[in-house]
């Protein structure tokens, strides 16, 4: 059954913070994209019109036109005659303009897994030389270092360390403030978009580490991808470390 949210359904539709960074369009983009690969507006959803979104958004018609098209040409919405914007219920896996706010395990069947995450660690600290060059960086220089551990569905699924060259993070939030969606975060209010990641995959034996955060039993495999992300200037923004236990997902990696 199509829902028409014109007729008083409830939609993932709500004011832009009047700090938003990006380019308005491509933040309404982000929220509407999200919102139907989350689920929340599923296949054959009707959207409100052009004008009703926008006054939702607090944006102008214009601006929301641009971020409906932009959808279209993606696939994601449809434009029928008669019945007006349609959700098609089709999502790319690796479409790099979605692919860093998700996880990239999937279930068995090659479904989207969406995962919650915790903050184990925060700390500033300083670049080594390694992290620096890979950075772009002087060693020594300001970072931030993050431990996180991603759980889908109560089960452990991988644990990371992300490392954020601080010269590019002028007001990074605190612990206590740090949003669990980071990419989105950066691109939302540093208007860093992330472009491209250059990963190296590797599989290896689970360490105690492993076994504690992951809740593994030794001896048992685990997948590890050390990446560099890059903005849409090519300067590297983030170097993570991910280990992953694919027991009961898989790793899917779409290029297009």
């Amino acid at each position: 059954m199509q829902k028409n949210y014109d007729a008083g359904n409830t939609a993932p539709f709500t004011r832009l913070n009047a700090g938003e960074g990006a380019p308005l369009h491509d933040v309404i983009k982000r929220h509407i994209s999200e919102s139907i690969l989350q689920g929340e507006l599923p296949a054959g959803s009707i959207l409100p019109s052009e004008s009703s979104l926008a006054h939702k958004f607090g944006v102008s018609v214009g601006t929301m036109r641009k971020a409906l098209s932009a959808l279209t040409t993606e696939g994601m919405l449809m434009r029928r005659r008669k019945t007006g914007t349609v959700v098609t219920g089709w999502a790319p896996l690796h479409n790099l303009s979605h692919f860093f706010q998700y996880f990239r395990l999937h279930d068995k069947n090659g479904g989207l897994l969406l995962s919650d995450t915790i903050l184990l660690d925060y700390q500033e600290s300083t670049a080594t030389a390694e992290e620096a060059g890979k950075l772009q960086i002087a060693a020594g220089d300001k970072v931030y270092r993050l431990k996180r551990l991603r759980r889908v569905s109560g089960i452990a699924a991988m644990h990371e360390t992300l490392i954020l060259p601080a010269s590019r993070l002028p007001a990074f939030p605190a612990a206590d403030q740090l949003p669990p969606l980071l990419y989105r975060y950066l691109f939302e209010q540093f208007d860093i978009r992330l472009a491209a990641v250059r990963e190296q995959i590797i599989a290896t034996l689970a360490n105690e580490e492993d076994a504690t955060l992951l809740e593994l039993t030794l001896p048992q495999a685990v997948m590890v991808i050390d990446e560099v992300s890059f903005d849409q200037s090519a300067i590297p923004v983030i170097l993570a470390h991910h280990r992953y236990s694919t027991e009961h997902f898989m790793y899917v990696n779409e290029i297009r």
